[in-house]
């Protein structure tokens, strides 16, 4: 498992690096924890770095990351920018001995994946996959609800998010594979995909099959009102991407992802069947048999945001000396997954992972 941190921290100073949408959600969040002051940001873009001071007086800016992580009153950092990039930044962040959450996917290529991890271990510093879907308050419900056995054994589940038109950034880095990794899958399936998965336990895959369609994004179709769009920019990424993963549990899980579809609807879901119970999220419904007859319960639950608990269990994993609930170690397993629908799809046949 990641690393706790080695001593806790009473005020966490953090860098963020990369200020788009995305490192807002975490800006707004870090200043709403007491325990948490953002020191630092880094990005190209100078309009954001001015966006930053303006909302949150953050007091450093820097154009390079390797200046922000020489700032010795930088606790930790969060890496918020395009996937290509997150690997060798997180890296280096450790290597400069600062804590790291990392926005998904981790990373694009799993032998980057299990350097981060590597790297981590080797500094003793907390790592933390930002995985915002664990922390909502219906799925926190549910997890309490599994753990205390009220499901059973988990062994069949099914998880997607699809959308009717919704591709981010056309023939921006979003659409780019060299930058990206991929579309859907890697961009939205990886949400579902470890919410799922982590809902089950978190067991490892033992093999993929998975098949990738590539109809709108090619001719500049299905365009979503996410991200920025670069005229004349590449689009080389699927539209849609399926997978059906055998777990070490002896558990099935079918996985779909879509960024633009022929569908009535965008549609987030995910549903366990299991010995003693089933589970629905998105709407949240729990199935089971009591008293000879069914029965459709539907537990109440917080209503927080996922992003915003996300940065709050990771400042008090800084402060608490606790293990964060999503690690680096989770991230790196749904990147290995990722990596083998996209083999799959490509060589048309099953790929062992185990």
């Amino acid at each position: 498992m990641a690393a706790k941190s080695k001593s806790k921290l009473e005020k966490v100073n953090i860098g963020i690096i990369g200020v788009g949408s995305i490192a807002r959600v975490h800006l707004g969040a870090y200043a709403k924890c007491p325990e948490a002051r953002v020191v630092a940001v880094c990005d190209l873009i100078d309009e954001r770095m001015k966006w930053a001071v303006s909302q949150y007086n953050v007091p450093h800016t820097f154009k390079d990351y390797r200046k922000l992580l020489e700032l010795a009153e930088v606790d930790a950092v969060s890496i918020c920018v395009p996937n290509y990039l997150h690997a060798q930044m997180a890296i280096a962040a450790f290597e400069a001995g600062k804590h790291v959450i990392c926005e998904k996917p981790l990373c694009i290529d799993p032998k980057d994946g299990e350097a981060m991890v590597e790297a981590a271990k080797k500094a003793k510093k907390l790592f933390m996959t930002a995985f915002n879907n664990r922390f909502r308050g219906d799925t926190q419900v549910l997890k309490k609800f599994i753990e205390d056995g009220e499901l059973g054994d988990i062994y069949y589940g099914k998880t997607g998010w699809i959308r009717r038109k919704g591709i981010p950034g056309m023939g921006s880095w979003f659409t780019q594979k060299s930058k990206a990794g991929g579309g859907p899958l890697i961009d939205i399936g990886v949400h579902v995909l470890d919410l799922a998965l982590w809902l089950m336990g978190n067991p490892k895959a033992v093999s993929v099959s998975g098949s990738t369609y590539s109809v709108f994004g090619c001719k500049g179709e299905g365009t979503g009102d996410w991200g920025t769009s670069e005229a004349g920019g590449t689009c080389d990424v699927e539209d849609l991407a399926a997978g059906l993963i055998k777990l070490d549990t002896g558990a099935t899980l079918m996985l779909e992802a879509s960024w633009a579809s022929h569908i009535e609807k965008d549609l987030m879901y995910t549903s366990l069947v299991g010995t003693k119970g089933g589970a629905d999220v998105d709407p949240f419904r729990i199935y089971k048999d009591l008293h000879g007859t069914i029965a459709d319960i539907t537990p109440g639950y917080p209503n927080v945001s996922g992003h915003e608990m996300e940065i709050r269990h990771f400042i008090d994993c800084l402060v608490n000396g606790k293990t964060p609930i999503s690690t680096g170690e989770h991230g790196l397993e749904v990147v290995r997954i990722l990596n083998a629908i996209y083999k799959s799809a490509a060589t048309g046949k099953e790929v062992r992972l185990k």
